[in-house]
């Protein structure tokens, strides 16, 4: 019986896929893969550690281990915008 993708670790889910991406394109040229697997992980994992913090970008590059003006450069690269939501006071 296989695992389950809840029972996997990330880097498990990580390598099943890449091993899977390798087989459907092998015969066929295949260049900048590096590159374009890490922006593959890059552009969610910031979108959604932005999300995570609100939109505060100080906090995601703390989570992240980056330091601030890393990110929104990163940000703007990729063309993603950070959306500050609002906290209702009392």
């Amino acid at each position: 019986m296989g695992q389950t993708v809840e029972s996997m670790g990330f880097e498990e889910i990580v390598r099943a896929k890449l091993r899977s991406f390798l087989r459907r394109i092998d015969g066929y040229p295949v260049k900048n893969l590096y590159d374009d697997v890490i922006a593959s992980v890059e552009r969610p994992l910031l979108s959604l550690v932005l999300e995570h913090t609100g939109g505060n970008q100080l906090r995601a590059a703390a989570i992240l281990g980056m330091n601030r003006n890393t990110l929104r450069k990163k940000l703007e690269a990729m063309g993603v915008t950070a959306r500050r939501r609002r906290v209702a006071r009392r």
